[in-house]
């Protein structure tokens, strides 16, 4: 593929990263034509890497996270290590590292640091709770973060919290260091001014929280948690039906709710029961609401009450599992999925959500740990033997 058709053709990420927010955020980058360089421990690499073994022998993780990027393994213990790496971002426009709190700034790699050595470079960390404020030195991961900002106890049933299924807080913040980079960069490019940017696990999921958020703060009670179901708009939420089969669908208005009375239900009079004639009624008599639509779909199969909500006008859905997912008809027919070569086999990737018109995503392999060690390091100038004794000194 024609890399100069890339809307990042050009630029030169250093990544020194690992797990999942900062992997995240460059796959990003390099999905728009970035050369993303990953900076790896010598042997084991990304401990991501090791997560599971389930893609052929490769982590599911590695492989979503990875695709696209250039693997160099550096020593950064070594001061020659840490040489190559300099020289690298000498010539880089945007460094990205998310290490454990403190180890930047031990490497010489801290903001400041950087900002005066590369003066051109955009650096960007990812870190827990913030480099500064009084959480600054604690390690963060994904569910210590849910924890953290309330989601846990937003999600389950009132018997119990449940974990998000994914890991929301790592990816969120993948999210916001990838839009602060591609503002960084643009405001590089219009004015010349360079700024770092700095993203937190818990910053970006709390900004996540808002509506809950918003909602304990005046109303004096947070949403609560009722598994399926929406915790403050009703009816918002799955119900059985008689094949035993789970049926979602939503109410978001007037209109709908008086819908779902008359053609669905069959009992147009409930539209302007008092129990339910405001979303805030229906919620407050959930339970007697749920007793109607529960007796309503426990007369028909799944497949019918879809049938009967959708000629109703009523947003609804069936309640897939993963492998039903990854065979689901709009991404086949809408040719989301394209092979992706990892090493030693291919695997199908799903395209970036973002379509550009007119400008394909790259999606080049995942690569093996070090696999373009000696191609970067011949481009700094080493020579074969340079190389070799590198290697032998465990520095590459």
């Amino acid at each position: 593929m024609d890399v100069q058709r890339h809307p990042l053709s050009g630029v030169t990420v250093v990544s020194l990263e690992q797990a999942v927010a900062a992997p995240y955020a460059t796959r990003q980058l390099a999905d728009l034509g970035a050369r993303v360089i990953k900076v790896e421990r010598p042997g084991g690499g990304d401990f991501a890497g090791r997560y599971d073994t389930t893609v052929h022998g490769h982590s599911s993780y590695f492989v979503w996270l990875n695709r696209s990027k250039d693997s160099l393994t550096l020593n950064l213990k070594d001061p020659r290590g840490r040489e190559i790496l300099h020289r690298l971002l000498a010539g880089a426009d945007v460094f990205v590292q998310n290490l454990a709190p403190g180890a930047a700034g031990r490497l010489g790699l801290g903001t400041d640091e950087l900002v005066r050595r590369h003066p051109r470079l955009i650096p960007c960390t990812v870190s827990g709770y913030g480099t500064t404020g009084p959480w600054a030195d604690r390690k963060a991961y994904d569910l210590l973060v849910q924890c953290q900002t309330g989601l846990v106890s937003l999600t389950g049933t009132p018997d119990g919290t449940a974990r998000t299924g994914i890991s929301v807080a790592d990816i969120a913040a993948g999210m916001y260091a990838y839009s602060g980079v591609l503002t960084a960069l643009y405001t590089r490019a219009t004015t010349g001014t360079v700024h770092p940017v700095e993203v937190s696990l818990f910053e970006a999921l709390a900004e996540w929280m808002g509506q809950p958020a918003y909602y304990t703060r005046h109303g004096g009670t947070q949403p609560p948690r009722l598994g399926t179901q929406h915790a403050t708009i009703a009816p918002y939420g799955t119900y059985p039906a008689a094949d035993g089969r789970e049926v979602l669908f939503s109410i978001q208005n007037e209109r709908e709710w008086a819908a779902l009375c008359a053609e669905f239900l069959g009992r147009p009079e409930l539209a302007e029961d008092p129990r339910f004639v405001t979303g805030s009624a229906r919620v407050a008599h959930r339970e007697e609401l749920d007793a109607v639509i529960a007796e309503r779909c426990a007369r028909s199969d799944a497949g019918e009450l879809l049938e009967e909500l959708e000629a109703a006008g009523i947003a609804c859905a069936g309640v897939n599992d993963v492998a039903a997912f990854l065979d689901h008809p709009v991404l086949a027919a809408r040719d989301r999925w394209r092979e992706v070569a990892v090493p030693g086999a291919t695997v199908q990737a799903l395209l970036p959500p973002a379509d550009l018109a007119g400008l394909p995503p790259r999606m080049d392999p995942v690569p093996a740990v070090g696999e373009h060690t000696e191609a970067i390091l011949t481009e700094l100038g080493h020579s074969p033997a340079d190389i070799d004794a590198l290697r032998a000194d465990e520095v590459v």
